[in-house]
């Protein structure tokens, strides 16, 4: 797997500055909101930057700035919000047959889809930095424990949660923890169990270090908590009902400090429901996910809910009038998401975009809870939620009845956020016969990516390709 890493590091791969040659790519652009030093040219290739714990620290929060602007966790029309919306059930595309997101939405993606490679790519590179940052801080003389504590908490929280949508888009994946040029270039895939552990395994390293980061103000960096709450969600991926409902109480039970906010508030940028956020590029700029869901005429330019998702919500559900906009004509009507409602500049940012909040924790622990048993416990979970939306109380009440409403509320909780619809499909085994009817382009083979081509014609050790492609 040499993703791009031989073009943009070949020349400088020898000795301790390699920790460095990071800068070269993550901080490519110019400082923004996230950067709070900007690191001159003559120390892009200087193992100094490991010295000062303010440039370290701007090494760090770039690769933020990164994941916030490109590959899978960016809020536009080419972050996985919008694609995998599409190519589930979520969203219903308008646009041109020769944009990607037509492949997408067709269930008709190939090896050398552009839009697959550049996911491989960018969650790689970040990676990369990831890698370059954590062993520029256990490299440095000069840096305190305390920040170097910091640091590789969140880098290791970044390499975990980059690994974690990997194997869920492409199943078995190599695990990438250095940044040694020739261990990269013919590094192998591990089976998805085993990337699991390693996931909860940097997410409990990270954890021990972060365990005394309280959220900041905008919560735009992890800490403990984040870190706790995506733990909740690897356990519940992968089937330890414990560990799941456990973590997601490490986070729920912090009640001074997050909160279920009025349905309005939910997705402000000062909103206690919020674990963690990424910070627009510039003051006053709001979220990419606003510009790419929300549209004022109809028929849409590119995509608008699908029929499926708008009519699964009773008529009285908040979530339906508060969290979905509508535009219609003389003959038609369509509806778009409207969580966030800034999709334009104001005179101070009011709206950043959400990754991991509260809503979730809630309902990774009622899913936990109905699986072991705790029929009470889950059901008063999903009640949280329904009471927020202005909804009755559940009457689930056996095993199999909560786990169907659980996944009803993920689906009327979660929708347009990060792929969790298709993610939740895939993990009820339900993905086939619910996709299948439909999209006329499903197959069961599509609940896993293709492997990019480019990347399998670099690196053989990355083959076989996945079935179907």
């Amino acid at each position: 797997m040499k993703i791009k890493i031989k073009k943009l590091f070949r020349k400088k791969e020898r000795g301790t500055q390699n920790i460095i040659l990071l800068i070269a790519f993550f901080l490519a652009s110019s400082c923004d909101s996230f950067v709070d030093v900007e690191l001159p040219e003559s120390q892009l290739i200087k193992k100094s930057v490991f010295e000062d714990y303010q440039t370290a620290d701007a090494a760090l929060t770039s690769i933020y700035s990164k994941m916030r602007d490109t590959g899978l966790l960016n809020g536009s029309g080419v972050g996985i919000s919008f694609q995998l919306g599409c190519y589930a059930d979520e969203l219903t595309w308008f646009g041109s047959p020769l944009n990607t997101t037509e492949n997408f939405y067709t269930n008709n993606l190939l090896p050398s889809t552009t839009s697959v490679n550049d996911y491989w790519k960018t969650a790689y590179n970040q990676i990369y930095a990831a890698n370059a940052v954590l062993e520029g801080s256990r490299a440095s003389t000069s840096l305190s424990p305390a920040n170097k504590q910091k640091l590789e908490g969140e880098a290791l929280f970044i390499r975990a949660l980059l690994h974690f949508y990997l194997v869920n888009l492409f199943g078995e994946i190599p695990y990438v923890t250095t940044t040694d040029y020739k261990t990269n270039t013919v590094v192998s895939k591990l089976p998805s169990n085993e990337v699991y552990k390693l996931i909860l395994s940097d997410l409990s390293q990270a954890g021990l270090n972060l365990n005394t980061a309280e959220p900041s103000g905008t919560r735009v960096r992890p800490g403990k908590h984040t870190v706790n709450a995506l733990m909740a969600r690897v356990y519940l991926y992968a089937g330890r009902w414990a560990e799941a409902a456990n973590s997601a109480s490490a986070v729920l039970n912090e009640s001074g400090t997050f909160l279920l906010e009025n349905i309005d508030n939910a997705f402000l940028k000062d909103s206690k429901e919020t674990i963690w956020q990424l910070q627009p590029s510039a003051a006053g700029k709001n979220t990419d996910e606003a510009i790419a869901f929300i549209f004022a005429s109809g028929p849409p330019r590119t995509v608008c809910l699908s029929s499926s998702l708008v009519n699964s919500f009773p008529l009285n559900d908040l979530r339906r009038t508060h969290w979905i906009g509508t535009v219609s004509n003389a003959t038609s009507k369509w509806y778009y998401a409207y969580k966030y409602k800034k999709n334009s500049t104001t005179p101070a940012s009011v709206e950043y975009s959400v990754l991991l909040r509260l809503a979730e924790q809630y309902l990774i622990r009622a899913e936990a809870r109905a699986q072991q048993g705790d029929f009470i416990g889950a059901k008063e979970d999903l009640n949280k939620l329904r009471e927020r939306a202005g909804l009755k109380e559940t009457t689930a009440s056996t095993k199999e009845e909560l786990l169907k409403a659980v996944a009803q509320e993920r689906r009327h909780e979660l929708f347009t956020e990060y792929g969790h619809r298709f993610f939740d499909l895939k993990r009820s085994g339900e993905i086939d016969s619910l996709l299948s009817s439909e999209k006329a382009g499903w197959n069961p083979t599509d609940i896993l990516f293709p492997l990019p081509q480019t990347e399998l014609e670099l690196n053989p050790n990355l083959l076989p390709q996945n079935e179907g492609y």
